[in-house]
């Protein structure tokens, strides 16, 4: 499950009786505490193979988001990574947003997401873009409470829709995670297989170190990634959750190397006892210390992670798993509950 969709089942569980309105679902791929609310899907639902294609079908949902029916609904939440908050509310309603991300493709992201399409089509993808970015920017002023995931976010929140944000960060479920008591030799990387996870940097230093290194996850760069790895690296795909959770916790330690909004992945290493080598930026470094939970490298570059995997194996003793799980102990997600429940009250009585 990822990061968004643990957000909501918190969101879900604080406010049991809550509808929930999306673009299009799968019923088989969500969790049971998300399909146990009764669940309204939007005109986007309607068009063909929309469970399979609904991102190319990004320029409609702003319509799709106008004909959702709101009106009776006092306190509206929005999950925004995508076009989600542009509803229209009732002059009662508060309208938060929970925001993972602005539009990624829309900012900062946008050209690597164009150059992988011809030049005509970039064009053409181009100026949807450029409308788009309008209509985020002004539907992002309509809303009543920003909420980010992370202070990284918080702060591109206030770049791309100059407003400003409450951090409240993403949580796990502790208990699903445990020490080991003792570490095996292999180095971890969870992680979907894409070029922004930069995770071709860890491959290249791993197969300068020869160290072991195990890559859990799967992904439109898996065959690439297998022909450019020595025998040292091995691809795990198809994993269950108890099997992820034995990785993390027999791991000397997780591999980090991309820029994430917030990253649930080292919140889980960490609940596992297992330290992190990440790179130094994103929302990561809302609590990955160094030295203390972590060792951090400065430069995206296999160099610069070969440099911290040296520094890591000279201090590794002085991570003790059960300390390295304390540090995360208020990531709970009683936690999220208590504070998400908390300014929202506090919103709604000062729009009574």
């Amino acid at each position: 499950m990822r990061g968004g969709e643990k957000v909501l089942e918190n969101i879900c569980k604080a406010y049991p009786s809550a509808d929930i309105f999306t673009h299009v679902y799968n019923k088989n791929n969500i969790s049971q505490i998300i399909t146990s609310h009764n669940i309204e899907t939007s005109l986007i639902n309607k068009l063909p193979f929309a469970t399979y294609l609904y991102k190319y079908y990004l320029l409609f949902m702003p319509y799709a988001l106008k004909k959702l029916d709101l009106r009776k609904y006092d306190l509206i939440i929005s999950c925004e990574s995508g076009p989600s908050k542009g509803i229209i509310k009732s002059k009662k309603s508060l309208h938060v947003c929970y925001c993972h991300s602005p539009m990624r493709y829309l900012y900062d992201m946008r050209h690597e997401y164009l150059n992988k399409y011809s030049f005509l089509l970039k064009k053409l993808i181009n100026i949807i873009f450029n409308y788009l970015q309008k209509w985020d920017y002004k539907t992002a002023q309509k809303i009543d409470l920003v909420i980010a995931n992370s202070k990284f976010v918080s702060s591109r929140i206030r770049k791309n829709w100059n407003r400003s944000s409450t951090v409240i960060h993403p949580t796990i479920n502790l208990d699903e995670f445990y020490i080991s008591k003792t570490k095996k030799s292999y180095y971890v990387i969870l992680s979907e297989l894409v070029s922004y996870k930069k995770i071709d940097i860890a491959i290249e230093a791993f197969n300068k170190s020869k160290k072991e290194l195990y890559i859990i996850g799967s992904g439109s760069l898996l065959k690439k990634f297998r022909k450019i790895s020595n025998k040292n690296i091995r691809f795990l795909s198809n994993v269950t959750d108890s099997e992820k959770t034995a990785y993390l916790s027999n791991a000397q330690a997780l591999i980090f190397p991309g820029i994430e909004d917030f990253g649930i992945t080292p919140l889980e290493s960490l609940a596992s006892g297992t330290p992190v080598i990440a790179f130094r930026g994103g929302g990561v470094l809302d609590y990955l210390k160094e030295n203390k939970n972590a060792i951090f490298f400065n430069n995206q570059t296999s160099n610069s992670l070969n440099r911290a995997l040296v520094k890591f194996e000279k201090n590794k003793n002085k991570f003790n798993p059960e300390d390295l799980r304390k540090t995360i102990l208020n990531f709970s997600n009683q936690s999220f509950i208590n504070k998400f429940k908390k300014i929202i009250n506090k919103n709604l009585k000062n729009e009574n």
